[in-house]
């Protein structure tokens, strides 16, 4: 008899094999995999007390708690769908995400009861509210409702096909679109990761990255699929970062380029005692070649290059070394890293095409549109199939990112085509232009967005955050690009700050950089 293809299998299986186990740890708390799946059970059977039902929507408002985690099996398992939201967003934003999946029940941590609060004569549609932590008037407490429920829920039959979790986009320059993920495809997202990952029951994972980001980029399963420990962070800091690793025992994390930007510049004695041999995943923006030097050289990491978006389940591309890899020196090894790689061998077919659709010539030059199609690509747009339509076409997803094919067949992001600066006719890579900065040795952060000009149409403007006691000069900087990169390419404005505006993934928001909402004037 045939099985629907779900990350619910993964925990059947860790049930029987790692019941004994720690799978959870969470400040002092800590669950065996019978504990925390015993509370995934008791949690499905108190929301179907609810009136929560198949295909019914939760929303959750959380950062990395283990009450977040046990959504990620509590909800899909007795058929209904969790949509994780970023905490970060506005009440507005919250606002519209919940009532525009319609969501039944709201979980929020103690840090978002206000805010949910202040916008809930507007939640219509919403039954109930559960403080995850802390209380409220008019909110359910999570720990007593779950105690006082039974762990024999009702089961439900699940096709790979249903929907498993509602995943909105950043909406940076629209309403916040929502990213139908199925069973299936999560189930076939695990599956590439762990083929091109070697994990097993003794690795212990830190949660550095959102939950609500991609679903953790499947981590939230994946972990539990091997038998592995989740070890929760709900606040990225680098010193809390070490610590963990050392104390915990940490083997593997994720992380966006700009947190391992702020992790690898910790103070030089934290990083000392660091351990050696981490393991990681970078993705969400192209990671600069000098970034994966000195996580590989100073810190002794070993980092993977991962690439896809939320409507993708995410991962397409894994930047896999190969044998020949293996004696290049430090700095053309980082150069090959920062690509984004081949396909994942379950994410499905990936090709760069031009404005024709035709695939572009592997020669690391000709620019064009990543599309994929396969068992990752999302569902659609849930209740928006203008947007659904105008993202697959013919049956591929059009990702939006600019990208060039080298001979050795590995795809390297250029730029979202968004992103691209046009300079007097040329195309300038905004990652390329950024990539060359980072080299700099007074460079901590950087990001380079088109700004008008008058002779030009638009030049690079580079806004740039040096190191702590690092010195450079507009100038010097200007020159350093102009000795390293073609000429055009070299900003035309150089801005110090303190920060740069990011989203709660890291991702830095070039919109609020080109329209100066930043609060940043040009030098």
């Amino acid at each position: 008899m045939e099985i629907a293809l779900t990350p619910m299998e993964f925990a059947r299986r860790a049930r029987r094999l790692y019941g004994d186990k720690e799978a959870v740890v969470d400040g002092d708390k800590r669950f065996t995999y019978k504990e925390f799946l015993e509370r995934c059970d008791r949690w499905s059977s108190a929301l179907q007390g609810l009136g929560v039902g198949q295909g019914d929507r939760v929303a959750y408002i959380a950062p990395n708690t283990h009450s977040h985690l046990e959504a990620y099996y509590a909800v899909p398992q007795m058929g209904a769908v969790l949509v994780p939201i970023n905490y970060r967003l506005l009440p507005e934003d919250f606002e519209y995400i919940i009532n525009h999946c319609g969501a039944k029940v709201v979980c929020a941590h103690s840090d978002y009861l206000d805010a949910v609060d202040g916008i809930r004569d507007q939640l219509t549609q919403v039954e109930h509210f559960v403080a995850l932590e802390g209380e409220g008037e008019g909110w359910l407490d999570y720990e007593s409702t779950l105690a006082a429920a039974s762990p024999d829920y009702a089961q439900v039959e699940i096709e790979e096909t249903d929907l498993l979790t509602i995943n909105y986009t950043s909406g940076t320059t629209a309403r916040p679109k929502g990213v139908m993920i199925t069973h299936r495809n999560a189930y076939m997202n695990i599956m590439g990761s762990l083929t091109h990952q070697h994990l097993t029951p003794a690795d212990r994972y830190l949660w550095t990255l959102p939950m609500f980001h991609a679903n953790g980029w499947t981590f939230t399963w994946i972990n539990t699929a091997r038998g592995m420990t989740h070890v929760c962070l709900r606040q990225v800091d680098p010193v809390e970062v070490f610590r963990l690793i050392r104390e915990e025992n940490i083997t593997m994390f994720c992380a966006a380029p700009t947190v391992l930007i702020s992790i690898a510049n910790a103070p030089a004695e934290i990083r000392e005692e660091a351990p050696r041999g981490v393991r990681l995943f970078t993705a969400g923006a192209p990671p600069a070649a000098a970034t994966i030097e000195t996580v590989e050289r100073d810190l002794g990491w070993e980092l993977t290059h991962v690439y896809g978006l939320t409507e993708t389940a995410p991962l397409i591309t894994v930047c896999e070394t190969r044998p020949e890899h293996r004696n290049l020196p430090v700095e053309e090894l980082a150069q090959i890293k920062a690509r984004q790689g081949v396909e994942l061998v379950s994410s499905g077919e990936l090709r760069i095409v031009d404005e024709d659709g035709n695939e572009v010539p592997h020669d690391g030059e000709t620019l064009g549109e990543i599309t994929v199609r396969g068992n990752v690509v999302m569902k659609g747009y849930y209740n928006d199939p203008e947007a659904t339509a105008a993202a697959i076409k013919d049956g591929w997803f059009h990702s939006g990112d600019a990208a060039v094919v080298h001979p050795d067949g590995y795809a390297e992001i250029r730029d979202r085509f968004k992103d691209v600066i046009i300079s007097g006719g040329e195309n300038i890579s905004s990652v390329e232009v950024e990539g060359c900065l980072l080299h700099h040795p007074a460079v901590q952060e950087a990001a380079v967005v088109g700004m008008p000009h008058e002779k030009w149409g638009e030049s690079p403007h580079a806004f740039v955050i040096l190191r702590e006691g690092g010195q450079a000069t507009e100038d010097e900087l200007k020159l350093h690009v102009r000795d390293n990169l073609a000429h055009f390419k070299t900003p035309q404005w150089v801005s110090f700050v303190d920060e740069l505006p990011k989203t709660a993934t890291g991702k830095v928001q070039k919109y609020v950089l080109r329209g100066g909402k930043a609060g940043i004037s040009r030098q």
